[in-house]
């Protein structure tokens, strides 16, 4: 967990990665990075899930401390922790745009090289 103060900061990291490693997780992380905040209504209808489901993966960004949760009257709004998170989000999504674009210039260069031929 994230306040065992004994734990080496890499371990704490991978903690947190865990916590992000699911597609729907992301999936509201960029829903609540889209706007201030965020009804569980309105995630609800984002991520079309099943209201089980997205209290699961709440309580998972909730315990990895990424996102607040706050009650008011019958519903519960929820909103990024830190604005990094949002940041993260973004870091990532042009990592992987740099990463698939390497990956097609190398796609198309090996277009142009000669065929080995099979030896079986």
């Amino acid at each position: 967990m994230l306040s065992d103060p004994n734990r080496p900061l890499y371990e704490v990291k991978a903690g947190l990665f865990k916590g992000l490693a699911h597609p729907i997780r992301i999936r509201i992380l960029e829903v609540l990075s889209a706007s201030p905040e965020a009804s569980v209504s309105e995630i609800l209808l984002a991520t079309d899930l099943e209201a089980s489901h997205l209290s699961q993966h709440l309580a998972v960004l909730r315990r990895n401390r990424l996102v607040l949760a706050e009650r008011r009257g019958s519903l519960v709004f929820y909103r990024l922790a830190y604005p990094q998170v949002a940041d993260l989000l973004r870091v990532a999504r042009a990592l992987l745009g740099e990463i698939l674009e390497t990956t097609q210039r190398h796609l198309v260069e090996s277009e142009g090289l000669p065929r080995i031929p099979d030896t079986a």
